[in-house]
């Protein structure tokens, strides 16, 4: 299996993942340059986010010689699942969430509604859409609660 529990070597790779991903999945909605140009950067995202303890022990990545994706938990709740856009459509996303929840007990995560592409890939592993909504911090955006 290429899922491990990742180590504080991995943080600029996850952080440069989430970054990436964060720009071309959410800069279209939410159309905030100064947030993902600007606030949004690897280096301090890796120091000041990912690199907390309690954040750091619930990340594993993917890494077959190279961390193509990781999956980020909270208790039974993914709270974060990006994999690389140059290596997406490989099967990896579907690794780590079976690995989430199969090893991890994932059974429930938020989704920003108008990201049907994310919304559509969790369906597919058994998560669906239920009546639970709130706003995204900040935001007029909704996320939607999927359980499984």
């Amino acid at each position: 299996m290429n899922i491990r529990k990742a180590t504080p070597k991995d943080l600029s790779r996850i952080a440069e993942i989430y970054v990436f991903n964060n720009r071309i999945n959410y800069f279209p909605i939410f159309k905030d340059a100064s947030f993902s140009f600007g606030e949004l950067q690897v280096i301090p995202l890796a120091d000041n986010y990912f690199k907390k303890e309690e954040i750091m022990e619930n990340i594993h990545v993917f890494d077959n010689g190279l961390i193509k994706g990781f999956i980020q938990m909270k208790e039974t709740e993914i709270c974060k699942l990006y994999v690389d856009t140059f290596f997406q459509s490989e099967g990896i996303g579907g690794e780590l969430i079976e690995f989430a929840i199969k090893e991890l007990h994932a059974d429930n995560l938020w989704a920003l509604e108008k990201n049907t592409r994310a919304i559509a890939f969790y369906q597919r592993h058994g998560f669906h859409i239920t009546e639970e909504k709130t706003f995204e911090e900040d935001t007029t955006e909704y996320l939607v609660r999927l359980k499984r």
